[in-house]
Order: C-alpha cells, then structure tokens, then sequence
C-alpha cells in the first residue's frame, strides 16, 4: 500500500539550493535508508514529509489518515520523569483512560530499556533522549516512522539493540544514517540524493552492498555514456563548424539536434564530475619508534574504577580503537593521553617535542555567527598548509564549500558541513599522535570514506574512539577493550573484541523469594502495575530459556567461524541479559512497593 508519494519536490534557503525537481514514493514494509552528501537537504526532505517544513514548489501527497512519527537529530525535554513525558504526550484525549495512558506508557519505557528509576528527562544523557523521543513517537502508533540520525549519541550496544528494535516494532520507516553497517542491518531499501543522478537522485530496492554495486554499475555506464556522446559530439561540432555555404544546405532540424546533444553531453560531464572532502593529516616525520609509552594507568572517578593496571606503547603506524560503553572511561583515557589530566596512578613517558592533535567530540564550538570565510581562514585571506599559501578560497573547495558561501554565517550550515570545518583545522597541526573522539559525528559517507584513507595513510599513531563499526574494522589494527577494570585487554580487531564479551561470566543479581516481607498489607499497586507484577516471573523464566538456547549456539563450532553470525548471537544475548536483569530489579520495586517495611 503507497504511503506517500513526492513529485518534483524543490526547498531552497535563501540562494543555497537543496534539491531540485526530486520525486520519491514509500510504500509499506518499505524499510528505507536515506543517504547523501552533508547539505544536500536530507534532513529537510524529512521535515517536509513529516509535515514540519514546507516544500517550495512540487506535490506532497500522503495518504488520507497516514499517522507519522518524527525523531529528529537532537531531542530536548522538560523536567519530568520519562513516565510523565509519555503520558502528557497524549494530551486532552477523552478517549484513552488514565490508566490505559499509564499502562501504555510503562510498556514502551519497558521496551525502550528504561527501568523506571531514571532521573529528570530534563538530565539524561543524549542516547536515553533519543529513546524517550522514541517511545514518545512509537506510543502515537504510527503508519511510518521517520528517523533523523537515529544512531548519532547511541554506543555500539545501543546501536545493535536499535537495529533488533525496529526489526521488531517498526515495520515501515524511512531513516537517514551515516553509519554503513547499520543500513546494511536495519534497511531493504536504499534512497540517495547526489546530483550525480539524472533528476538528482538514485533508490534500488535491497541492501546497502547491493546499492554499493548497482550503483557502480550505473556511474560506470554513466561514464561510457559520456564518452559515446563526446565522440557523436566531436562529429557535430566540425559539421557545425564547416563553411556557410555547406551549412545553408543542411536542415534546421539537425542543428537543433547538435545543440541538444551539446547540452545533453555538458549535464552528463556535470554529474560525473565526482567530488570528495581533501581530508590529509599532516605527519612531522618524526622518526622515533616509540611515541609514547604508557604503564600501568589508573583512573578513578570518585569511588568508580574506570580503568586500572593498563599498559601500552604507541609506535608509528600503530591505530588502536577504544571500544565500550559510554561512561567507561574512553575519553577519560584519551584526555591522560593528552594531558589535560592526570592518571591517579602510573606514568605516562612521551617522546621528547611530541606533537599530539586531539579531536574533541564536543568540539569548542565556533559562534554560529560568524561566516565560513572566518571559520576557515580566520586570519586573512590565506592559510598555510605544509609550508605552502592557500587561498581561502581553495581551501573552501578542498572541503566541498562553494566560494559562494563564504560569507555566509556557519549556523546555517548543516552539522555535517561544521564538523568537516573542524577537520580543516585539524589538518593545519603537524603531528605524531592523533587522538580522535568521535571524528565520525555527522560526517557523510563519501567524507567517512576520505577520512578513513587519510587514517591509513597518516604515518604516526591514531587512538580512535568511534561507534562507526566499519570505521574499526578499516582504520585500527587493534582493539582495546574498556568497560570492567579488572579485565582490560588489547585485541586484534572489532570481531575478536564482541566475541570476547560472549564468554565473560555475568552476575545476576537474583532477588531472593525468602526475604519477602510476608506479612499482608493493603495492595499499593495500581492496575498496570499489579498486572505487570502479576506476569514477571514468567516473562524472565521465558527468557531465561531463551537464554539458554543462545549459549549453546555460542558454543557451536560452526557458528564460532563465522563473525556476522557470532556478533548477532552475542548482541541478542546481551540484550535478553540485559532485559533479565531489568525485570528482577522492577519485580524487587515492586514487591516493595506492595509490601513496604514497616518504619519505626
């Protein structure tokens, strides 16, 4: 069934053109990633079929009573609990009673991973956020679901764990998404808009490797097309060119036919005319083997142990990822490694006059205010690069900005078009040691790929913090592992590293049935409540089961070969321990919740 259909939809902002004359349908079951360069108008497309923005010019058609739910890039709340959120999301509707809006409520925060004890949704972190906004959205019901970066503040456990979660809840949605493996995971249908393509746009049906080929295929046929109109093109121009008296008798017909074709050949040659992000980080050519050196480091974070007895050394050519949940400590490392702080405990030994860059994820922003000229070159009109003057102007087009928009103030530029302005300062400091805190924000996939290159060819040593996996399995020939300070180890890659996590033993914090207070007192619950109360000790002896039956595929030969196969087993594992746990610490809340200790 059409969900939608949009024809030669065009949005502009003042004289900076999105997209021109675009065209697309969505249709049930349709699981669609939207991809293309920073600035090219995907998270306006969004807005505008989520009724939020409005087209300049074209037909937006949705179908009659088609409910759409929006997640944007960032989502703001005030200051109530998630439960509160939710229910005050239904409004003034006389129809839904006040405990079915409870009980719905709870069940998506269930859904979502909440447990019912989170803080203010005001103060959680910007994943929880983006899961509340979920929940929020998938309450309402709707017919389509459309996800603005959806994976951007997840860490690779969220990540996994949205990919099962719209397998499961969301059977028609349209995302948008830089992260290459989760389109691969989570879409059957790949959308990209680039004016490479006739009409500025390019949609196969299937996965994200069959859109990588398919669109090859057709860019390679692009590229002979324009070879085939070239020749014809060479024979028209020397008859147009022959003298007046040959040209009198020739018809008008065929004139107008060559200056057709001449068109044609110029808007292909146009398109084919590929463009990516100049990413090349300059290396000082140190010829030191050991950049730095690192002993048995220790951090605390008032009476948490982030990380202890860690040893390391950091060599030209050596590219290390950090991998763990967010809280773990990543950063932390990477700013004693920096020094911006002190470990609590052991040394730190750097190579005399090192020279480290370090990417901030929560880069210094520049004032929105200001124009992209100052934002690149803010001390004239050149910069100096490797030695060499470069006009700003240049320098603009090595990071894709026309020379148009330089005047232009950077808050009208997409997040994506600010980080790679941060980049080009990157770029300008020589350096031995890069240390990267999720470069990958907001970067689009032709620039992740530009980066990942540079990355490779970059002769000192990187320490990279990323939740892009594909960016791990490219750039780093090791794995470090953070997230349980008494077991902290160095991998050989990304699979090596989720296979471990499988095999690590799990405490589970069971509730014990004999310390129930037993003495009966008036019930406390209110229906949802009871109700849920009433149904957890099957919910988890069903999971427990379950649970099982993915330790023996874990311990399966044939699946221990195959690292798609064992990284899915694992993340469903986790994520049914996980949900054990949650369902024990909610069936304790509410046991007591019935049966208060009596107070003194």
């Amino acid at each position: 069934m059409l969900q939608l259909s949009a024809q030669s939809l065009s949005k502009a902002f003042g004289t900076r053109e999105l997209f021109c004359d675009l065209s697309l349908s969505l249709f049930e079951g349709d699981k669609v990633g939207l991809i293309g360069q920073n600035g090219s108008g995907k998270s306006t497309l969004l807005k505008i079929l989520a009724g939020l923005e409005k087209e300049d010019s074209g037909i937006f058609s949705p179908r009659r009573g088609l409910k759409v739910g929006y997640l944007p890039q960032s989502c703001e709340f005030p200051d109530l609990s998630p439960l509160d959120v939710l229910i005050e999301s239904f409004g003034e509707d006389p129809t839904i009673p006040e405990y079915e809006r409870e009980r719905l409520s709870e069940m998506w925060l269930s859904k979502l991973g909440f447990t019912g004890s989170e803080p203010s949704a005001a103060i959680l972190s910007g994943g929880w956020k983006k899961r509340l906004m979920l929940a929020k959205e998938m309450l309402q019901n709707p017919d389509l679901l459309l996800l603005d970066e959806p994976t951007n503040h997840l860490d690779l456990e969220g990540i996994v764990w949205l990919e099962k979660f719209l397998a499961r809840e969301a059977p028609t949605y349209l995302l948008v998404s830089h992260d290459r493996y989760f389109l691969q995971h989570a879409t059957n249908r790949i959308i990209e808009i680039d004016p490479a393509y006739p009409k500025g746009l390019f949609a196969i049906d299937g996965s994200y490797a069959e859109f990588l080929s398919k669109k090859e295929q057709f860019l390679e046929g692009q590229i002979e097309q324009e070879k085939s109109l070239s020749s014809k093109a060479r024979r028209e121009v020397d008859w147009l060119r022959s003298n007046a008296k040959a040209r009198t008798t020739k018809s008008q017909a065929r004139i107008d036919e060559a200056h057709e074709l001449l068109n044609t050949l110029a808007d292909v040659r146009k398109r084919n005319q590929k463009k990516v992000a100049g990413i090349d980080f300059t290396g000082s050519e140190r010829e030191t083997r050991k950049l730095l050196v690192a002993k048995n480091l220790r951090k605390d974070v008032g009476v948490k142990t982030l990380f202890q007895g860690l040893d390391f050394t950091l060599s030209p050519g050596v590219r290390i990822g950090l991998m763990g949940p967010n809280g773990c400590g990543k950063t932390t490392l990477l700013r004693c490694l920096a020094g911006e702080i002190l470990p609590d405990q052991g040394t730190i030994k750097r190579a005399e006059a090192l020279k480290i860059v370090y990417f901030d994820q929560h880069r210094n922003t520049l004032p929105l205010h200001i124009s992209l000229r100052e934002a690149l070159s803010p001390t004239g009109d050149f910069i100096q690069f490797r030695g060499q003057p470069i006009h700003v102007n240049g320098w603009c087009k090595r990071f894709l900005f026309s020379p148009d928009l330089l005047d232009l103030p950077i808050g009208k530029l997409s997040g994506g078009e600010r980080a790679r302005i941060s980049i080009a300062h990157l770029m300008l400091q020589p350096a031995d040691l890069l240390l990267l805190d999720e470069p990958t924000n907001d970067l689009d996939i032709p620039t992740l790929e530009t980066l990942e290159s540079s990355l490779l060819d970059f002769p000192g040593a990187i320490i990279l913090i990323t939740h892009d996996r594909c960016m791990l399995d490219r750039v780093c020939n090791s794995i470090l592992g953070l997230g349980d300070p008494l077991r902290t180890e160095l991998f050989s890659d990304f699979s090596q590293w989720e296979a471990s996590k499988a095999v690590r033993p799990k405490e589970e914090a069971k509730p014990k049935r004999e310390e129930k207070v037993a003495t009966p007192v008036r019930d406390k619950l209110s229906y949802s409540e009871r109700k849920e109360f009433d149904g957890i000790e099957a919910k988890i002896a069903k999971l427990e089961a379950k649970r099982q039956e993915y330790t023996k595929l874990m311990e399966d030969p044939k699946i221990a070969t195959e690292n798609q196969k064992l990284t899915d087993v694992c993340a469903s594992a986790h994520l049914i321990d996980t949900e054990i746990e949650r369902l024990y610490v909610r069936w304790e809340e509410l046991g007591q919740k019935q049966n208060p200790l009596p107070r003194d």
